[in-house]
């Protein structure tokens, strides 16, 4: 792959965008091989926390410049297919069954901060990382993350971003509910590989259930979602690692 490096150490797999020179600006090219990378990680045993982050400077900068050019010239049905190929990448991390750590060093910006969002979790650097949904300066909306964002910080907050296309710091997209933790900037690989370690100690098959049940619960009604969880108990109680963990917990 030309636009994705991946490092497997242990059980932590780091995932790159690389594509420095460009900000790590998205392409179609790179959308669908972070897909393809996601797919292999979420089968391979070894691997039980991805971290995502981008080479140089920025986290990701957004859409390629080369790239707005070349769909602005686009057929609906053409239009509809690349738009297609942005959701199902953000959409294949999201539901990714391993816990996703997006380590934001820099600036992410539209579709850059819509890779952030997709994350379980985002650790950003206190003095560099910077958030922004600017799509609507430029004509454009931010249609595919707007379904995640609204699901991770509420409407009211949502709109704020979204409409107003401001730039905020770590510290402001923590108070949001956009970030999990801001660290200074030296800390920030430390701090992000210490969450990786800890995740990955946890039981993989309890993480992957849990993260269903986050995805599918939004939209249910009470009855129904207590039916779900309901069901999703007893299933969980039948797995191996409950069973291991439970005859551990006793005998201590």
């Amino acid at each position: 792959m030309n636009n994705i490096l991946t490092d497997i150490t242990g059980a932590v797999a780091t995932v790159t965008l690389n594509r420095p020179d460009k900000r790590n600006a998205l392409s179609g090219e790179l959308l669908r091989e972070l897909h393809e990378t996601f797919d292999a990680l979420d089968v391979d045993p070894q691997v039980r926390v991805v971290i995502l982050q981008g080479a140089g400077k920025a986290f990701c900068a957004g859409a390629d410049l080369g790239y707005l050019q070349q769909v602005s010239e686009y057929s609906i049905s053409e239009n509809f297919a690349d738009s297609s190929v942005l959701q199902r990448a953000f959409h294949r991390i999201y539901t990714c069954s391993k816990p996703v750590i997006a380590r934001v060093h820099g600036p992410a910006i539209a579709g850059g901060a819509g890779l952030a969002t997709v994350c379980d979790f985002v650790v950003a650097g206190r003095q560099k990382a910077l958030f922004g949904y600017s799509e609507v300066k430029i004509g454009f909306i931010p249609a595919v993350v707007m379904v995640y964002l609204i699901r991770k910080i509420g409407d009211t907050r949502a709109r704020r971003l979204l409409l107003s296309a401001e730039n905020v710091s770590a510290e402001e997209a923590e108070r949001l509910g956009l970030v999990s933790y801001v660290v200074d900037d030296e800390a920030l690989e430390s701090a992000t590989l210490d969450l990786a370690h800890n995740l990955s100690g946890h039981s993989s098959s309890s993480l992957a259930l849990t993260k269903e049940m986050l995805n599918n619960l939004h939209g249910m009604s009470l009855e129904a979602g207590l039916r779900y969880a309901a069901s999703m108990n007893a299933f969980t109680r039948m797995t191996e690692d409950c069973k291991n963990g439970i005859a551990s917990f006793l005998k201590k």
